[in-house]
């Protein structure tokens, strides 16, 4: 059974979102090696994932860069990749190899996850991840952590259960202080 692992990048150590506009968001696009996600084991994580994941707002932003970027080290691999968008009001989907999943969230997801091994990757957004936390079919979470204090941005996990308990797999630090975490829900 395929696990359904969600990504949360640029995390601020004050638990927020660099949010576009932000000061921190400016913080995370303005250093080359904050902005240059080009880590070889990263990329092949991406690269060997069954699909990807989206919520409507991610897809149309995260489709809108990639589909236009020649040097982004994920146009390739998204532009490539198998694309899952999970929404009720987008009808139609210009991205090459996107579907459009509009029925219910948890019969969609076990659809995915039938068949074999790997992994699925959620990229976001925001009421995607809630809604995958509340209805506990996220596996694993990948969160990179800035070495930054926010004070402003959106809350990853308000309106999540108020237990959620997960598991340290790993933690490697990065020479700039990001911190890339990754953590497993315990079954």
């Amino acid at each position: 059974m395929r696990k359904l692992i969600a990504t949360v990048f640029n995390y601020s150590l004050d638990g927020l979102l660099a949010d576009e506009g932000t000061e921190f968001s400016r913080f995370c696009f303005a250093l080359p090696e904050n902005r240059d996600p080009d880590d070889p084991a990263h990329l092949d994580f991406l690269r060997s994932a069954y699909a990807h994941l989206m919520g409507r707002t991610a897809y149309e932003s995260i489709a809108g860069a990639m589909t236009t970027s020649t040097d982004h080290p994920f146009a390739d691999i998204l532009n490539a990749g198998r694309k899952i968008v999970f929404s009720r009001t987008l009808k139609t989907a210009d991205w090459a190899n996107t579907t459009i999943a509009t029925g219910d969230t948890t019969e969609e997801i076990d659809k995915l996850r039938l068949g074999g091994d790997g992994h699925i990757v959620v990229w976001g957004g925001v009421g995607l991840w809630r809604s995958l936390m509340r209805l506990d079919l996220i596996d694993e979470l990948q969160v990179s952590m800035f070495p930054y204090v926010a004070g402003e941005g959106t809350r990853l996990f308000d309106g999540v259960p108020k237990s959620y308990q997960l598991e340290l797999v790993s933690s490697t630090a990065s020479s700039n202080g990001i911190v890339y975490l990754r953590y497993r829900r315990p079954r």
